[in-house]
């Protein structure tokens, strides 16, 4: 199990129209002082997910900073990636700890307390659990928690001897982060809020330093 202290408190989750967009985004976070990127690169051709895969690891590690895969095991493999995410429809967390080891980071989506501790039986590494409002970014969307909901599943979530930490997601905006906080949760998961922000660096520390992890 990767300990606690290797998971930020800030992902950043990236956007684009095509992978070379995703790169710019990514760059540009990772100047902003982002530690974390997860690479979400959605209905293009697997190739395209790989080599943008590849290209985002050497910025990744130029910079210090640890790069997730969204839904691709195998292109983490290949990119040699620091692990991946996966969504509730993709492979379970077994299978992907089979193809990716015991070293790399694995994540995965989670809704409801069920959801979590499915997770949390298969040993995932920290779970994104959302989403707290309504957001474009995702189809499909799962039903709304808001911090009510929070409340309520991060109070059964720390009750489990197997918890781990908890990163929120879902149409986050500044003023959410001290609720949050609050209701237990590691850290949190950010895509257009960051993307479209004049001056992301700002947004970035003040959520790092209300989390305690730079």
């Amino acid at each position: 199990m990767i300990e606690k202290a290797m998971i930020s408190t800030v992902h950043y989750i990236s956007q684009g129209a095509d992978g070379e967009m995703h790169l710019g985004n990514i760059k540009r976070m990772l100047g902003a002082g982002a530690n974390w990127i997860q690479l979400r690169l959605k209905d293009v051709p697997k190739a395209e997910v790989l080599a943008t895969a590849i290209a985002a690891k050497k910025l990744c590690k130029n910079a210090g900073a640890t790069l997730i895969v969204n839904d691709f095991p195998e292109v983490a493999k290949k990119a040699d990636a620091d692990g991946v995410h996966l969504g509730k429809s993709d492979m379970s967390p077994a299978e992907a700890r089979k193809i990716l080891g015991k070293n790399k980071i694995i994540g995965g989506t989670a809704n409801t307390i069920e959801d979590c501790e499915r997770l949390l039986e298969q040993q995932v590494d920290y779970m994104g659990v959302g989403p707290f409002r309504f957001t474009t970014t995702k189809k499909n969307l799962s039903p709304i928690l808001g911090i009510e909901g929070y409340q309520q599943l991060m109070a059964q979530v720390l009750a489990n001897p197997k918890a781990v930490p908890v990163i929120a997601i879902g149409g986050l905006l500044l003023d959410d982060m001290l609720g949050l906080k609050e209701c237990g949760v590691h850290g949190v998961a950010i895509s257009g809020m960051l993307t479209n922000s004049e001056k992301p660096e700002e947004e970035i520390s003040r959520i790092m330093e209300l989390f305690g992890s730079l």
